[in-house]
């Protein structure tokens, strides 16, 4: 898997911005980004809006710059435009020199100013906020009609997506050179309407000397492994299930989803339930020996431990599996069978809790959901899935894929049971651990997408071939969201 900057998926905190932003003006002046910024915001509204009456909102920083860039733009292409400064900038500042550049009708910076205009520019403060949006600027925020956004909606973390204080709900948001995690992360992706990526210009000198740590997930930082013409079964892939006595439907739906996501041969270690598994796919290979013996195969590498077992099986059977040095994806029964204890987890290759799961585990992610997966990835020296709305999957090195391709319909119960089988599938076909979680997650993703609004787990099987086929489409480039306009 090679992600590099160049990556549009690549995600940029706002201090590594920061720091980028710095890099480039030793070649590029602050004046021109900040031009081609405002240039690109102007160039959105006239796309996507019909000529009104606007008000752009600016505040003292280089944001409040490019909303008096964005301002001019419109004004010279005819738009009725006024400026609203919360403070002005300093006038040898590069956003004083784009403010002195406007020369259109300033008005106050109140509520009723925003209430009267059509459409609002939220120039005010940018990612790196750092305090909650409160008082009189969350007063004039609340009273626009209708948003566009200058890089973030003031008031989102663009580290964490958290809201601080007050944030408007944006009808779009324009940002530049690369997305920040704040643009993909619940609840502040709620808070930006259409998503523009816009390029500005900015030096591929300056992007080469901050390494990214984060990605949004698509195909192109992942490459799915292609069956040859002289693939078989073996050769595809075996995932193994250890299944429980009482609750044999997890069990069944995550082989479901590993045999649809492509795996050459999937057997459900059933022991004295397999009757209850035989009456399933036909397909399907129940094994009723025990887990020692099943264990001699070699061939059987890849195991899922924990759906539909109870803390009692888990304790006999992932002690076994990790003594056998197998690789394993453990998933609920085996995340909820050692809540407080997550040090017993230490040896699997990826845990796929939701946030009750993780809670339980390693304590509530608090405001900051990506250092606390990331956190818990190094703690078990494992990948960690955290399942939800933004989907989070960290490598023990730091490295993390933001998820924002799924759909709601996915929140039905038994979609995390099909969510292991497919991990465990790209698992077996020999995929690196960290790999296998980005992909099976998206694979999950669209299979609930296409799948309609009201699915139910075992509807999602039929999606997970063409999903596959998609993402190898797709996987040779990284051109989803290079065009910049997102849904």
């Amino acid at each position: 898997m090679a992600f590099t900057s160049h990556s549009s998926l690549a995600l940029y905190t706002p201090e590594e911005m920061g720091q980028i932003d710095r890099l480039a003006s030793a070649s590029v002046p602050v004046a021109v980004l900040m031009d081609a910024a405002g240039r690109a915001v102007a160039r959105a509204v006239r796309r996507f809006f019909k000529p009104c009456r606007v008000l752009v909102l600016c505040g003292p920083g280089n944001n409040g710059g490019d909303g008096y860039v964005a301002a001019r733009y419109l004004y010279d292409a005819g738009w009725p435009v006024t400026v609203a400064e919360m403070s002005s900038p300093h006038a040898d500042s590069p956003s004083g020199q784009a403010s002195a550049l406007f020369s259109g009708i300033r008005v106050p910076f109140t509520a009723e100013e925003a209430q009267r205009a059509d459409l609002v520019i939220d120039a005010v403060f940018g990612a790196g906020l750092s305090r909650d949006v409160t008082g009189f600027p969350a007063e004039v925020l609340a009273a626009a009609r209708k948003v566009v956004a200058v890089d973030i909606p003031s008031g989102i973390d663009g580290e964490t997506g958290q809201v601080r204080g007050h944030a408007p709900h944006a009808q779009m948001t324009v940002t530049f050179v690369r997305f920040k995690p704040g643009h993909l992360m619940y609840p502040g992706r709620a808070h930006m309407g259409r998503l523009v990526l816009a390029d500005i210009g900015m030096p591929a000198s300056a992007l080469d000397q901050v390494a990214p740590q984060a990605w949004q997930n698509a195909p192109g930082l992942w490459t799915l492994p292609v069956p040859g013409p002289e693939s078989h079964k073996y050769s595809r892939g075996v995932v193994s299930i250890c299944a429980g006595e009482t609750m044999p439907g997890a069990a069944r739906l995550c082989a479901g989803g590993a045999r649809a996501a492509g795996a050459g041969l999937v057997r459900v270690a059933a022991g004295t339930g397999a009757p209850a598994y035989r009456l399933g796919a036909p397909g399907l290979v129940v094994d009723d020996g025990p887990l020692p013996e099943l264990l001699e195969d070699k061939r059987r590498a890849v195991w899922v431990c924990g759906p539909g077992l109870t803390e009692q099986e888990v304790s006999k059977a992932l002690p076994v599996l990790l003594e056998a040095k197998k690789t394993v994806l453990a998933d609920a029964g085996a995340l909820s069978a050692f809540a407080g204890k997550p040090e017993m987890l230490r040896g699997v290759a990826v845990i796929t809790p939701h946030i009750g799961e993780f809670t339980k585990l390693f304590g509530a992610p608090g405001d900051n959901p990506p250092a606390a997966v990331r956190a818990a990835a190094q703690r078990l020296n494992a990948v960690v899935v955290l399942k939800g709305a933004s989907t989070l999957v960290a490598a023990p090195d730091g490295r993390l894929v933001i998820n924002d391709h799924a759909s709601p319909a996915l929140g039905t119960a038994g979609s995390g049971d099909t969510l292991s089988g497919v991990i465990a599938a790209l698992l077996a076909a020999g995929m690196p651990a960290w790999g296998a979680a980005c992909a099976g997650v998206w694979l999950h993703g669209e299979a609930g997408l296409e799948a309609g609004t009201w699915p139910i787990a075992e509807d999602l099987d039929r999606y997970l071939g063409p999903a596959r086929e998609k993402a190898t489409r797709l996987q040779s480039q990284d051109k989803r969201y290079a065009s910049g306009i997102l849904p």
